[in-house]
């Protein structure tokens, strides 16, 4: 259904500027730099000045596309935003390998951990004050408390203080207590009159570099309500993180901080409203995600993570009001964050170790978040070492010109039966996109099918889905007619490479981990895949794309969006929270650039499935089958 949205701007506003400031949300991954095609528009009628046209096509052109970013409004005049240039929302699925390997209890907390959430409600019957009996209204209420729970140090704020005798004699000293973990303090976070302990309700966010999820969570029964998504509206400001602090260190650290408190009402509000809570019932939000995600929402300077030695501003963020950053649930409701382990190592690998029970686990472990910061962890209860590895956004389903995210519409199966091209939808509908697992499963497919070469080029001769456009060759899954979208379902030749760039980083990653270990992968007991990602991923074609280690299939296991499960965790148990901190302290971060030969095991990572056949020796590819490897 098309809606019409009038907006006033100054003349020389780009429209991308126009459409943000009018509320609608145009795909811009590359922060306005007029390089990811993403953000094209139809101008129907009026006047501008239009900037770069280099990632359109000449039909493109001819039907009055351009770039939003590239183009500045003159005067009056009407825009079409079409399908594929809208950032649309949808829902994370959770597999069911995930849900088994978590073996979460009925109370909705890992059964190693005691159920005690950060936020409580006690319903409060106070005797009434007499002459023997006359301790102040304030010590009456701690006094009750302690009676239901061990609190050594507790406060309370002047706000709360201000209407708490009035509220006592108004509900005949029946009242109900919001109690919150403010480190080794208790804090009275409110007082409302009557019994209300039977709604509490909190929210675990990760926040991701390309999407943020969030959660609905009962704190009363534990139980996980509901649960939402979106793309991280801060890609306009760039796909990557040292973009987006770039953007920071350019006055924007506002325009980082406000985007992301916007995503997170969003989510919030879409939730709520959906299972009819109120918002002031919404008493705490725990945020997990990269180090710089935790700067960029707090409003603080981000910029010596990128620089080396990489020292963030903290990582260990003390619970805070949520509306000091303007995330608004209960208005005296907290915040907390799970604590990072360093400037690219944050919460989410915290969240992976706690979800995960490597801390606690003899077996020796690696696990990979893969997305567009990809983090490896490899440890077990007597030591952990991690490392960071830059993939931008190909996994993630951006940064393609047929790429989404893996909800509705998107391809994100492929493969090659007897000669034909086979591939699944989510939602069984007509294909939109292609998201991350499509596109790994569709360059292995075609790899395997000797369509494309070990070092990722296209081979025009061997298919006749493989066609060149300007000069540069690419692959179509789907004709215009039989697309969701307004054209071909197609991949192009320099995304197959940004692929194959993006599965080095991840596998060199790995592999400099383990040697700087003195380990093998025969070492490895088990390999963990994390990331919402990994819910669709092929481990077969995984391999074959050479992004995963060659281990026997029983090692590896994929558990799904830890970084949530491990918010969700602390969020429910004040232990789960406590050990988390413990986590962060205990893992070493390597930097991988420290390793003396790190620029030759990422080249060596940039075929297919890599130079040195026999680290993949189950993928069954020769020197003599596998084409040519050249660069």
């Amino acid at each position: 259904m098309e809606e019409e949205i009038k907006a006033e701007v100054s003349k020389g506003t780009s429209l991308l500027d126009a459409a943000t400031s009018a509320g609608v949300q145009i795909n811009s991954i590359c922060g306005g730099e007029g390089i990811c095609g993403k953000c094209k528009v139809i101008v129907d009628n009026g006047e501008v000045d239009v900037g770069s046209t280099s990632t359109l096509s000449r039909e493109e052109i001819k039907k009055g596309y351009s770039l939003a970013c590239q183009t500045w409004i003159r005067g009056d005049l009407k825009v079409t935003v079409p399908p594929e240039s809208t950032a649309t929302q949808g829902k994370i699925l959770i597999d069911e390998d995930a849900q088994k390997f978590r073996a979460l209890t009925s109370d909705g907390v890992g059964s190693s951990v005691k159920y005690e959430p950060l936020i409580e409600k006690h319903y409060l019957e106070l005797p009434e004050p007499s002459l023997k009996d006359n301790l102040s209204d304030h010590r009456r209420i701690y006094r009750e408390l302690r009676r239901k729970k061990n609190v050594p140090i507790m406060q309370t704020g002047l706000k709360v203080f201000k209407r708490s005798s009035s509220l006592l004699r108004d509900n005949d000293w029946k009242v109900t207590a919001t109690l919150g973990r403010r480190g080794d303090t208790t804090e009275v976070i409110q007082l409302e009159g009557g019994d209300t302990a039977d709604t509490n309700y909190g929210v675990a966010v990760d926040i991701g570099t390309t999407t943020v999820v969030a959660h609905l969570l009962d704190l009363v029964t534990s139980e996980t309500l509901d649960a939402e998504a979106k793309y991280n509206s801060q890609m306009q400001y760039g796909e990557e993180v040292t973009r987006r602090i770039r953007h920071a260190e350019e006055d924007g650290r506002e325009d980082l901080q406000e985007t992301l408190a916007n995503d997170i009402n969003d989510l919030i509000y879409a939730l709520v409203d959906r299972k009819g809570i109120r918002l002031k019932d919404v008493t705490s939000v725990m945020c997990s995600g990269n180090t710089a995600m935790l700067h960029f929402l707090l409003g603080l300077e981000a910029s010596h993570i990128r620089k080396k030695p990489y020292v963030p501003n903290t990582t260990k963020p003390p619970p805070i009001r949520a509306a000091e950053v303007g995330i608004k649930v209960n208005p005296r409701g907290l915040l907390y964050f799970m604590p990072a382990i360093g400037g690219w190592v944050g919460g989410d690998v915290t969240s992976g170790v706690l979800s995960t029970g490597i801390h606690k686990r003899d077996q020796l472990t690696m696990l990979t978040d893969i997305g567009t910061n990809g983090e490896i962890l490899i440890g077990n209860k007597d030591w952990m070492m991690s490392c960071a590895a830059s993939a931008g956004p190909a996994f993630e389903g951006t940064g393609i010109r047929s790429g989404m995210r893996a909800s509705r519409g998107a391809v994100d199966k492929v493969e090659f039966v007897e000669g034909d091209l086979i591939y699944s939808v989510i939602g069984n509908t007509r294909p939109k996109g292609i998201c991350g697992s499509g596109l790994i499963d569709l360059v292995a497919s075609l790899f395997e099918g000797e369509f494309v070469n070990r070092s990722g080029q296209l081979e025009p001769d061997d298919s006749d889905r493989i066609e060149e456009e300007k000069g540069e060759l690419k692959f179509i899954l789907e004709e215009p007619a039989e697309t969701g979208m307004d054209g071909e379902l197609a991949v192009y030749q320099a995304e197959i490479k940004n692929l194959i760039n993006a599965k080095a980083a991840i596998y060199s990653g790995a592999r400099i981990l383990l040697k700087s270990l003195d380990l093998e992968l025969d070492d490895l007991d088990q390999l963990l895949i994390a990331g919402g990602f990994g819910s669709y991923l092929d481990s077969g074609k995984a391999k074959t794309l050479g992004l995963i280690p060659d281990i026997p299939s029983e090692k590896i296991k994929f558990v799904g969006n830890t970084s949530i499960i491990g918010a969700k965790m602390a969020l429910l148990s004040q232990q789960a929270y406590e050990e988390s901190r413990e986590i962060s302290k205990s893992v070493t971060y390597y930097d991988l650039i420290d390793y003396p030969n790190y620029f030759e095991e990422f080249t060596a990572a940039k075929f297919l499935p890599h130079t040195d056949l026999s680290q993949f020796g189950s993928v069954g590819i020769t020197e003599q089958s596998g084409g040519d490897q050249t660069e």
